[in-house]
């Protein structure tokens, strides 16, 4: 059987959700099995990438300008990609990985993982065809680059110019899309929110994220709007869970309070407006749902392109305090959804609902390139 291996880390939602929507496409594709994902950073040093892991959480959602900088610094800088030694435990993981796997090509949705790739095919380790998945939109750090690889999966063609600017080959850089979940084609059509031009109520879905600035109050404030149907997604909150749930009990509209979910893409397709942070993978399934987003906060640095991407299309907008959102929901929503209507019409022109599938056939395809390392 072949084998595709899958790289990810936890340093963002991101980065899995891409891994497991390429991983199903692969397997839908080739048979069950054939994709194998790995996260050789926790496999490593499980304690030590968690604490990295919480560092990183905490920096971004209470340091936001100490995460920048380092950020900044980490795409100027070229530590990671000439000191490999930096990794060794990675690296020990991974040559044990190829060697059990045996696997015909590796995708990566972290761009690390590529560096090691690399860095074992010039040191007498197999030269596997590589491919890089790229989970960022705009604000693309430079690790993305600097490895060598048979293909780059860009999210966009915004995404693809910063790449190309960067000196990649154009050749081997592929507008895909983000990799999202199959329901997202095969549901389209299906699952759709009701019409507003024809007098159905608004719905909105509120997605809570640990760190998310006004989270609390943003959706109490929603809640209070009873001519709304609101959903509110609080992950592990249970405190918030509990408060929220009270304050929806014997609105005239009806509204759910949920924990954590896998029913992320179905809300999505079945709302009118997400509100949220700009996460990349609640942006990209966002846009492949046809559902505007309201970004009630954006992380500097990876964040940054997401929002970005929506405003140079006019795909949604930025409301950081509780007012603003509501002030934008509002405007979205009147005239019967006028503003709404052009913000997912402006969201068809960025979704690629197959993009899994796609990249799953590539990567499959017969006739697979030379591997990058074997290059001139």
């Amino acid at each position: 059987m072949t084998k595709i291996l899958v790289l990810t880390a936890g340093f963002g939602e991101g980065h899995n959700a891409a891994a497991r929507a390429l991983a199903a496409a692969l397997d839908r594709e080739a048979g069950p099995g054939t994709a194998v994902i790995a996260d050789i950073f926790a496999l490593a040093a499980p304690r030590y990438n968690e604490l990295v892991r919480r560092t990183y959480l905490s920096l971004i959602n209470r340091a936001p300008r100490l995460w920048i900088r380092f950020y900044r610094w980490s795409d100027r800088s070229s530590l990671v990609a000439n000191t490999p030694a930096l990794f060794f435990r990675e690296l020990r993981v991974l040559r044990r990985l190829l060697a059990r796997e045996q696997p015909a090509a590796v995708c990566c949705t972290f761009p690390v993982a590529t560096l090691l790739l690399e860095h074992l095919a010039r040191t007498g380790g197999p030269a596997l065809p590589r491919y890089n998945i790229v989970t960022d939109s705009i604000s693309i750090h430079s690790l993305w680059c600097r490895g060598a690889c048979d293909g780059w999966f860009v999210p966009n063609e915004d995404s693809a110019a910063v790449v190309l600017q960067a000196g990649l080959n154009p050749a081997r850089v592929h507008v895909s899309g983000f990799p999202v979940p199959a329901i997202f084609t095969e549901q389209a059509g299906v699952l759709a929110p009701p019409d507003l031009a024809a007098g159905a109520a608004p719905r909105v879905l509120h997605i809570i994220n640990s760190g998310t600035r006004h989270a609390a109050e943003t959706a109490r404030r929603l809640l209070a709007e009873e001519d709304w149907e609101i959903t509110c997604a609080v992950g592990r909150n249970e405190g918030l869970h509990r408060q929220l749930a009270a304050l929806a009990a014997g609105r005239r509209r009806p509204a759910t309070i949920l924990g954590w979910t896998k029913e992320v893409p179905r809300l999505l397709m079945t709302h009118h407006v997400v509100v949220s942070k700009a996460g990349g993978a609640t942006t990209q399934e966002a846009i492949n749902a046809l559902c505007p987003m309201v970004v009630s906060q954006v992380v500097p640095g990876q964040e940054e392109g997401n929002y970005e991407l929506l405003r140079r299309h006019r795909a949604g907008t930025l409301a950081e305090s509780p007012d603003a959102v509501i002030a934008a929901l509002r405007l979205a929503f009147a005239d019967r959804g006028r503003v709404l209507a052009g913000w997912r019409d402006a969201l068809s022109r960025l979704a690629h609902p197959t993009a899994a599938q796609d990249i799953a056939r590539h990567v499959l395809a017969p006739s697979a390139p030379v591997p990058a390392a074997s290059l001139p």
